[in-house]
């Protein structure tokens, strides 16, 4: 006995989801989830059912065989236009047996004699077959004056009665063509977190518009459109750190040493060749020794450029489980959450997620504890020494903090950030992720003590470093590098703005 899912495109009349159950107990198939919502489209069912492999087949067989499977999601084609009919009984009537004979699906019907158009009717219609709206237009052409409004092939102009297919659409747009079964099944997976969220009393359509508004921005802020802001700072003489705050997610840092560079984070995938760009009109000698990679935990927009780069990235084995298993909850106690799963599956594909060839797994506890972190093991960039701190799995299982007391270094990943730092746009980007996953830390109690650990390390720290008139600088995964000001986290030093439009900026950010 298996699981499968598919989707079931049903008339609108009584009886339609009886006949459909009907079929699943006829071939001992047992439902495991079933969704309709007419408010969303008023003919499409969603269906998991447990059953043998001959069962299923033979369900969704007969399914097929009374136009009930959904097999494909192709865009419908929207036409719209203006016939002027006789003002006579059966006028209408002759006109729709042309496109009932069409198999065309009326969107919009509208007219009314004592209206300033008494002879005219204006006609909404979604047909699946571009060849079947060109004979319907040369049927009607040569009985009625015709005039077209408009003609479109692409889904956009689709109504709320086919929200899927117009949905299907949209997403296309947004990562290209797909085959059909994958489309189908990110269908069905998008149905099931909205399912969810409904459940916890969210309005299922927001659940379809993050999603969408996700891809979009992503993809609206790349390019020409790609910003970033920067910080640098001088470790020492011949040391640099920076920190560049990309667009959406997580910020990537360098410290650049002679003869060396290290990245910690990388960023989405999708940002990956204007991050390069940008690096290269900022950062002297580009990434041509850059040596490692540090990945700090899981998310797509900390690692999802890692494997552009043909160098190693070190990560704790847990951060490659999750990237194994393509669920940002995997070892916490929310790793079966469908909104989890979802929501990496979505980013993954949406940011272009791109696995590095050479990762290497930190080796485990040394025997020393920062507070309540363990030290796993130890980094060396020129005379930086970064301590690996093991988090407790508050974010995500195998979050690691980077910890240098020596030079006032604390890489805290998204454990502790700088939310007051964050753009309006980043805010609002943020706040997507938050909705579909319904909260960005897999434990949030844990969450919370990673917090407390790394603001008491960085408050020792400061304490340390103030003879010396130096400040432990907090390199959150988000947002500005920051210091403590009174227990709040204030941005320090300069901030300025990388637009990929200026072609002319240098190396003066």
């Amino acid at each position: 006995m298996g699981k499968f899912s598919f989707i079931a495109h049903m008339p609108d009349a009584p009886g339609s989801l009886h006949r459909a159950a009907e079929i699943i107990k006829k071939y001992n198939g047992n439902i495991n989830r079933i969704q309709f919502d007419r408010r969303i489209d008023p003919g499409t069912v969603f269906y998991e059912v447990t059953a043998s492999d001959e069962s299923y087949q033979r369900i969704t067989d007969e399914l097929a065989e009374i136009g009930y499977l959904q097999s494909s999601i192709k865009p419908l084609d929207f036409l719209k236009f203006c016939v002027y009919l006789p003002h006579q009984p059966g006028a209408l009537y002759d006109f729709l047996s042309y496109t009932t004979s069409a198999g065309a699906n009326i969107a919009l019907i509208d007219f009314d004699d004592k209206g300033r158009h008494p002879g005219r009717l204006t006609v909404s219609l979604n047909l699946e077959q571009s060849t079947v709206i060109d004979q319907l237009l040369d049927q009607l052409k040569s009985r009625y004056r015709l005039e077209i409004i408009e003609y479109d092939k692409t889904g956009r102009h689709l109504d709320d009665t086919v929200f899927y297919v117009r949905y299907a659409q949209e997403i296309r747009d947004l990562i290209g063509e797909s085959e059909e079964t994958f489309l189908l099944s990110f269908l069905a997976d998008t149905n099931h977190i909205a399912q969810e969220l409904m459940d916890r009393g969210c309005d299922p359509r927001r659940a379809f518009d993050c999603v969408l508004t996700t891809g979009r921005t992503l993809n609206a802020t790349n390019g020409d459109r790609f910003y970033a802001d920067v910080q640098q700072f001088a470790l020492s003489q011949d040391i640099t750190l920076y920190c560049f705050q990309l667009p959406c997610g997580g910020s990537i840092f360098l410290i650049r040493a002679p003869g060396e560079t290290l990245m910690i984070d990388t960023g989405y995938g999708i940002y990956h060749d204007e991050v390069m760009n940008m690096v290269s009109h900022i950062v002297p000698g580009n990434l041509r020794d850059l040596s490692r990679i540090i990945v700090t935990h899981a998310d797509a927009d900390h690692c999802g450029a890692a494997g552009f780069f043909p160098v190693p990235v070190y990560l704790h084995k847990d951060t490659l489980d999750i990237i194994r298993t393509n669920n940002r909850a995997y070892g916490s106690q929310n790793q079966e959450s469908v909104l989890e799963e979802f929501y990496t599956k979505m980013i993954n594909l949406f940011s272009e997620f791109n696995v590095p060839a050479d990762i290497r797994c930190f080796p485990g506890p040394t025997g020393i504890i920062r507070g309540t972190l363990p030290v796993i093991s130890t980094l060396q960039v020129s005379d930086v020494t970064l301590e690996v701190l093991e988090g407790l799995g508050g974010h995500t299982c195998g979050q690691v903090f980077l910890y240098s007391p020596t030079h006032g270094l604390l890489f805290t990943a998204d454990s502790v950030i700088n939310f007051a730092s964050l753009t309006k746009e980043r805010a609002d980007y943020s706040s997507l992720a938050a909705f579909l996953v319904t909260s960005v830390n897999v434990n949030s109690e844990l969450a919370k003590l990673e917090r407390t650990a790394l603001l008491s390390l960085a408050g020792d720290l400061d304490m340390a470093l103030a003879g010396k008139g130096r400040r432990c600088l907090i390199c959150g995964g988000h947002g500005a590098v920051s210091v403590l000001e009174n227990g709040k986290l204030v941005s320090y030093g300069k901030i300025e703005r990388y637009e990929a439009k200026k072609k002319d900026q240098t190396g003066t950010a």
